[in-house]
């Protein structure tokens, strides 16, 4: 039961992922730390974003449209997070890392939606890059929730929903990399047994989200985001705290 509680997971947080481009984490996660525990969910969120995501890239018989500045820059500035936040595994009980999480979203939500209803788009800042880099990297190790970040920069940037979708999935490789050795080096890394079901049921969530992804356009695409976030945040808040 364990494993297919698991597998369920996994399998609709690929599917969220292949449609908008980020949820595979903020689905799955508290699941997998639930049934897994903290050490084995972050190691199988790693395993499963690199081969996933890679799938997302590679297999779409198109060219990826990835925004590789942005790219480039919020993985560099995800190195000193994954660091932070592999120690932060070791070190922190589970629970405070959740609700930070959550509080964290739903605040840099509430102020998109509130520049949004007043007509006003943020402009990016110089510091908006390195604080969603460094955060994401941080999430990466400690949570596996590495995505938020990455999501409302993007979003601020006024990314496409394809060049949104592919550049979430170039980072989220490169993070994926990035970890192993910082879990591994905390004494974190932990595979856990069932990693091949979990990994059969992401590829066929992956494969039906695609359908979904060209459903998605426009104005559509970025409500369905905004709306992700928010329940995620909420059901993370919520299981955090009772």
């Amino acid at each position: 039961m364990t494993v297919a509680l698991a597998a369920l997971a996994v399998f609709l947080g690929m599917a969220l992922q292949s449609a908008t481009g980020f949820g595979f984490a903020l689905v799955s996660a508290p699941i997998l730390f639930a049934l897994l525990g903290p050490r084995e969910a972050v190691t199988a969120g790693a395993l499963l974003g690199l081969v996933l995501n890679g799938l997302t890239l590679a297999t779409e018989r198109r060219r990826p449209a990835v925004l590789g500045r942005d790219a480039v820059v919020l993985v560099a500035w995800s190195l000193p997070g994954l660091a932070v936040g592999a120690l932060a595994l070791r070190a922190l009980p589970e629970r405070p890392l959740s609700v930070l999480v959550a509080l964290a979203v739903l605040a840099a939500l509430a102020l998109r939606v509130r520049a949004r209803s007043r007509g006003v788009e943020a402009r990016p800042r110089a510091w908006h890059a390195p604080a969603a880099g460094v955060s994401s990297g941080a999430l990466a190790t400690s949570t596996s929730l590495s995505g938020p970040p990455l999501v409302f920069h993007l979003l601020g940037r006024g990314a496409a929903p394809a060049a949104m979708r592919d550049t979430l999935a170039a980072i989220f490789v490169a993070e994926a990399l990035l970890a192993f050795p910082a879990l591994l080096l905390t004494g974190t890394f932990a595979v856990p047994d069932a990693v091949w079901a979990l990994l059969g049921a992401g590829v066929v969530g992956q494969l039906l989200g695609r359908r979904a992804f060209a459903w998605l356009r426009g104005q559509r695409y970025e409500r369905a985001v905004l709306a992700l976030l928010a329940v995620t945040a909420l059901v993370a808040l919520t299981t955090s705290v009772v």
